[in-house]
């Protein structure tokens, strides 16, 4: 399996590429590596998962007539009204992400921060001017974790490690990956230890700057007297640092209260 490097350019979020009949389009993003195909009556969507040492900084696509071997999982769909126009939409996790920093962090009492953490979106392939999505991939393959008070009370969430930088200008970005602020509040009289919380990634919008880099609204989670306490805060716009932004994907779920709730229950684990 090759691709050409000479035509080979950097990926872009939300703009339509127009394929011809038998062409195939081969991205090369994140953890994986996808291959879209327009034959005369059918999509065609190949994908495989990298294993890497270290993140990939880049997103490359070409199109040609290459295809991967066999071995690699074929999805096939129905082609709809000749539509040859193929789009990738970016996603955020469709369930909340456990973030543990490499070393915990203690905030002193009274004391606040911002930190920034980076957690790995989703490529939905849509075609059509209708943008219909027909598949939806992972860019890394996230790992799970149970948060609840026990194996009965809880919720199923993806779990992430993180360097919970708190300088903005040392977070890598990258395009498969959507730079969340979040600011910690601790009210209490005494320090906290901050081991790992739980981001309500399905709740947050996603938004692209200029420079092609993926961001959220902020999130502010205050402490008041206890861990159960914790109170959750969705900022409605975002960190003027991002610069100008375009949304380009809604949150995949409402802000409801009961929502909240839970999540306050379950913010720290």
């Amino acid at each position: 399996m090759e691709n050409n490097n000479e035509n080979r350019r950097d990926g872009v979020w939300g703009q339509p590429y127009a394929l011809a009949s038998g062409q195939t389009q081969f991205h090369q993003l994140g953890h994986i590596r996808l291959w879209v195909t327009l034959l005369d009556l059918e999509w065609q969507i190949r994908s495989e998962t990298l294993e890497l040492d270290t993140d990939p900084a880049s997103w490359t696509e070409t199109i040609g007539h290459t295809l991967p071997a066999a071995s690699v999982p074929l999805q096939r769909f129905v082609r709809e009204k000749q539509s040859s126009a193929v789009t990738f939409v970016p996603a955020v996790a469709n369930l909340p992400t456990v973030i543990r920093p490499y070393q915990p962090l203690t905030i002193p009492a009274g004391g606040r921060c911002t930190i920034y953490v980076g957690t790995p979106v989703w490529m939905k392939v849509c075609v059509g001017e209708r943008q219909t999505m027909l598949a939806e991939v992972p860019l890394a393959l996230p790992s799970l974790t149970w948060v609840g008070r026990n194996t009965m009370e809880g919720e199923l969430c993806y779990s992430s490690t993180s360097y919970a930088r708190m300088v903005l200008e040392a977070v890598p970005k990258r395009p498969w990956r959507a730079v969340t602020p979040v600011t910690l509040i601790n009210r209490r009289s005494e320090p906290l230890l901050l081991e790992r919380f739980s981001l309500p990634t399905p709740l947050l919008s996603l938004h692209q700057n200029e420079r092609g880099q993926l961001w959220t609204p902020g999130v502010t989670v205050e402490v008041e007297t206890d861990m159960n306490s914790a109170s959750l805060h969705v900022d409605q716009f975002l960190l003027a640092a991002a610069g100008t932004c375009r949304p380009v994907a809604d949150a995949r779920e409402k802000l409801a209260r009961g929502r909240l709730v839970r999540a306050f229950d379950r913010m720290f684990g």
